[in-house]
């Protein structure tokens, strides 16, 4: 397999995100290719708090059926606090670089862990502040991991126009 390094989608929503998450799904790409990271719970949700039981997450606000449903699509659910960013809510492949660069202490050029991790799976020192960058933004990362082709497929779907539903 060519591995390519990770394309970067950001969204100013978690409406966004999903809404991307599930035109990939839809369209029959492989969703275990695909992390998704954001700063905490965003003041839009309004939570309470969360729990995981096994592969079940529950999260309780105005939106917390955005963090349920996309946990359910989307592999290793987490919630970290890093330094210079704060608390980040993640899913995919990138939580598990981000547990191997805790474990070993893989820091990059004064990064924080998750730029560290970010480099880890294929990001480009550029690439990670620019995803670190966004993060602090209060943005919704998604991340597209795997070969030219994934990444490519992946892009072509986002690149699409989504319907826009008028009430």
């Amino acid at each position: 397999m060519d591995l390519t390094s990770p394309a970067i989608h950001f969204f100013d929503t978690h409406r966004e995100a999903d809404e991307a998450i599930r035109a990939l799904h839809e369209r029959g790409f492989d969703v275990s290719k695909l992390s998704l990271v954001s700063k905490g719970f965003h003041s839009e949700e309004h939570p309470v708090g969360f729990y995981s039981l096994g592969d079940r997450v529950r999260s309780w606000g105005r939106e917390g059926a955005f963090w349920g449903g996309i946990w359910g699509l989307l592999m290793s659910p987490a919630v970290f606090f890093v330094p210079t960013i704060g608390v980040l809510t993640l899913a995919g492949p990138v939580v598990i670089a981000l547990v191997g660069a805790l474990e070993g202490a893989a820091l990059v050029g004064g990064m924080s862990a998750l730029g560290g991790a970010l480099t880890q799976i294929g990001f480009s020192k550029e690439g990670a502040v620019k995803y670190e960058t966004a993060l602090k933004a209060d943005k919704y990362v998604l991340s597209v991991h795997g070969s030219v082709s994934d990444v490519a497929d992946a892009n072509a779907i986002l690149a699409r126009p989504r319907p826009v539903s008028v009430i």
